[in-house]
């Protein structure tokens, strides 16, 4: 019911609503195959909602008398759209060179291309898919993948049980997967959000052991290092006993549940790929401050300018008013009729205003 590959088995059992081309994210047409019809979004439920799905579509292609069926879902970012392609791998599908990332069994075909996931029947070809990924690829916001997924040991890793999750719903449903059901004690007590990554996978290597391997990267050791005590609450004695310890290493915790012994647990855990760097020293520059003869000689330099400036805007404002009196006598500056002089009348003679200019 999780897994969004059973809506491609199961849409010839559904009532169809036909869906413009906007609505899907499928194209009218790759190759030689044209749509000819698609059911609407389904109803869903559980961790799909984590993801943040946009569209979803199963669609049936023709060509000639020959009829595909393919499904299509566009999801919120590229993690979510991995996270998404995780859920609907089965155990033992073969990695493929499709699109991003993609993988392929007898039943089918799964492949991720940015925040696009299509799969499709087993009766199409490889060349057919790839022109369906090329068809879509514009319009797939590719992104960088999770780097977590880079993490799980290759050694003893059963294909196709890789789960990638961004959310206590998600983490519950790759645990299940994985056959371990009673996990909700586990899960509330390592606090996953959707800051925090979970990857889990199957390994079963032949005369050395078996187990679930989880991984959960959080955003800092100093988180990584307060869920840890949550989690050894949780775990019994017996399982630590038994190899499920729990270890950190840097901001990534480490689990291996139902191992088949304590000894290949520690394998497995000592086999994740993740190192972490510490830089002891930051970065260092130059100091690019001039020397102070420079600033000095700018300062005088500048001082030197103004003063100048000063000098000849005051020739020019006193020495234009001196010629235009000299040309212009009583015309322009100090009109006779608009000078006032306020008198006491202390004298018999009027004071003439010209005089003091």
């Amino acid at each position: 019911m999780r897994r969004l590959s059973l809506f491609v088995c199961g849409f010839a059992l559904l009532s169809a609503v036909p869906l413009s081309a906007q609505e899907s994210p499928l194209p009218k047409q790759f190759q030689n195959w044209k749509l000819a019809s698609c059911i609407a979004k389904p109803a869903v439920r559980g961790f799909v909602k984590e993801t943040g799905m946009r569209e979803f579509s199963a669609c049936q292609f023709q060509d000639g008398d020959k009829v595909i069926g393919i499904s299509g879902g566009r999801y919120r970012d590229p993690s979510s759209a991995f996270e998404a392609y995780t859920s609907q791998l089965r155990a033992g599908m073969v990695p493929t060179s499709l699109g991003q990332v993609s993988a392929f069994d007898k039943d089918g075909v799964i492949i991720l291309e940015g925040t696009l996931v299509l799969s499709s029947t087993a009766n199409v070809s490889k060349e057919d898919l790839s022109a369906l990924v090329k068809a879509v690829e514009a319009g797939s916001e590719k992104g960088p993948l999770p780097p977590v997924r880079t993490y799980l040991p290759k050694t003893g890793r059963v294909l196709g049980t890789e789960r990638y999750a961004l959310g206590p719903e998600a983490m519950s449903a790759a645990l299940a997967d994985a056959g371990q059901v009673d996990t909700a004690g586990l899960i509330e007590a390592s606090g996953v959000s959707h800051d925090d990554e979970v990857m889990v996978a199957r390994y079963s290597l032949p005369g050395k052991g078996a187990g679930v391997l989880l991984l959960i990267a959080y955003p800092t050791p100093q988180i990584a290092e307060q869920h840890i005590h949550h989690l050894e609450e949780v775990v019994s004695p017996a399982a630590v006993q038994a190899g499920s310890a729990i270890e950190r290493k840097g901001s990534l915790l480490k689990i291996v549940l139902a191992p088949s012994s304590a000894e290949y647990a520690k394998q497995l855990r000592e086999a994740v790929d993740y190192e972490t760097q510490v830089t002891w020293n930051e970065a260092s520059q130059t100091a690019t401050d001039p020397p102070i003869t420079s600033i000095m000689v700018k300062i005088f330099i500048g001082t030197g300018v103004f003063m100048v400036a000063a000098v000849v805007l005051g020739i020019a404002f006193g020495g234009v008013r001196v010629v235009t009196k000299r040309l212009f006598p009583g015309k322009v500056f100090d009109r006779p009729e608009q000078i006032e002089v306020l008198q006491l009348g202390l004298s018999g003679k009027r004071i003439d205003p010209s005089d003091f200019y």
